[in-house]
């Protein structure tokens, strides 16, 4: 059996889920409420405060859905009960981020600057302090959408490897190459 298939979503307090008959979760909580189609294949059951879902056969297909519908039911659960939150570092020097209204402005080195539209299930927001680097956080109840945009604004301006410059999530480690000099000794 799969050993993330099997494990049991306890439901938080706050926080009620219902499925209906053409196999659509839906989640609510004090954050907000969060929809998904399941396959028709899975069953989800809730009973005593615990969801549990399970597959009718032993086939690598449903052995495969186990698991992920499991995850993304767990993830919707939380989404809803406390929320997720995703930061990222803008590092170079002038480089620069500022966001209002959902629409991020940044400033990383181009000709021109890149404003970008965030969806409005998440809240932007950025923080520029004195001799720190500025940092972009995207705040949400989807953890799929808010993955999406993070990956989105990263790669707008991809790390490279020699002075560790562009847009990192905050604690996220770099491979540094040496460069030239380090070649000739």
């Amino acid at each position: 059996m799969s050993r993330i298939g099997k494990k049991i979503i306890e439901i938080p307090s706050g926080t009620t889920i219902s499925v209906d008959g053409e196999n659509v979760v839906s989640v609510k909580g004090p954050k907000g409420t969060l929809t998904r189609p399941i396959d028709k294949d899975m069953t989800v059951k809730i009973e005593d405060g615990e969801i549990h879902v399970e597959r009718p056969t032993e086939q690598k297909r449903h052995k495969a859905l186990h698991g992920l519908y499991r995850s993304l039911i767990n993830n919707m659960v939380v989404g809803v009960s406390t929320g997720y939150r995703r930061e990222l570092e803008v590092v170079g020097v002038g480089y620069k981020a500022t966001a209002t209204n959902n629409v991020l402005d940044l400033s990383l080195g181009y000709s021109h600057s890149i404003i970008m539209e965030i969806p409005k299930e998440i809240s932007v927001s950025t923080v520029t302090e004195k001799g720190q680097n500025p940092k972009v956080i995207l705040e949400g109840i989807d953890k799929e959408l808010i993955g999406d945009v993070a990956a989105k604004i990263k790669s707008l301006r991809k790390v490279e490897p020699y002075k560790g410059k562009g847009i990192r999530f905050v604690g996220e480690k770099i491979r540094r190459k040496a460069g030239k000099a380090a070649a000739k000794k």
